[in-house]
């Protein structure tokens, strides 16, 4: 069974969605259907409307559809998706997406797994599903939709912020999702790591020095001139804004890059490992 109650765990992603139902019973209202008739017309049950109308339950897009169809709302209820799609994911990824939203550069460096911003829809899905405990299948669609949703600012667009990534070489060997999906994955490295402003790094398992050993982490420099860094581990999300923390972060991503293949070589390294897969 679907959990439509997923999202609501916040105050911020509560108030959207009360909001919302607020404004598609008064829509509902202005047509004179009742509760009933309104059901009947968009194909859902009078329960789910009245529990969406209280804003105890997550309009998922074709309900918003076809509200929208029978209210003849001319596309301003459909409109409401996009808040009602972001207020589903969890508080942390929210906050982590509008810090990347406002980043004028974004540095990281993964040893686990594929950069969350470079991962294949099916690569997202086979690492959420390795989670132990595992999730239910709601909530790991959910985590994949968001993860999708932040890939939106990788793009060589204008006012597109400019990416440093580099991955361990062991994240390349490791066969998530089994060869089909990792072939599928390293074409996409290879395919992002093109773009003018991405640099993608590989830091190969032959290299004695490795800055790195102690775990994911990310730097993101922000429109207003400051640095913010960024970790996670089971389940804890935090950002770092001691300026002091942040230079250490900021130190020791500059070795690690410097202890890692050039980006050309990279593309290179990364070619030789899907030929091996």
């Amino acid at each position: 069974m679907r959990n439509w109650d997923a999202g609501l765990e916040d105050d911020e992603s509560g108030a959207v969605i009360r909001a919302v139902g607020r404004q598609l019973k008064l829509w509902r209202e202005a047509t004179g259907l009742t509760r009933a008739d309104f059901s009947t017309a968009i194909g859902y049950g009078e329960d789910l409307v009245s529990s969406v109308e209280q804003g105890r339950r997550i309009p998922r897009p074709e309900y918003l559809d076809a509200a929208d169809r029978v209210l003849e709302a001319g596309g301003r209820v459909a409109a409401m998706q996009r808040d009602v799609a972001e207020a589903r994911y969890p508080k942390k990824v929210r906050d982590l997406k509008k810090l990347e939203e406002d980043a004028v550069e974004l540095d990281a460096y993964n040893n686990s797994v594929i950069h969350g911003l470079l991962q294949t829809e099916a690569y997202a899905r086979a690492v959420f599903a390795g989670s132990r405990p595992p999730f239910m299948e709601d909530e790991l669609e959910q985590r994949v939709a968001a993860r999708m949703s932040r890939q939106e600012i990788v793009s060589e667009s204008a006012g597109r912020p400019v990416f440093s990534f580099v991955q361990c070489e062991s994240t390349l060997r490791r066969p998530v999702g089994g060869r089909t999906v990792m072939r599928a994955q390293l074409e996409r490295l290879l395919k992002v790591g093109e773009f003018r402003n991405v640099d993608l790094q590989i830091l190969p398992l032959s290299q004695e020095e490795n800055s790195g050993l102690g775990g994911s982490f990310r730097l993101l420099r922000l429109k207003d001139g400051s640095t913010v860094g960024h970790v996670e581990i089971h389940e804890i999300s935090r950002v770092i804004a001691d300026p002091k923390h942040v230079q250490v972060l900021d130190m020791r991503y500059g070795i690690i890059r410097a202890q890692a293949l050039a980006p050309r070589e990279s593309l290179a390294f990364i070619e030789k490992v899907l030929g091996d897969t």
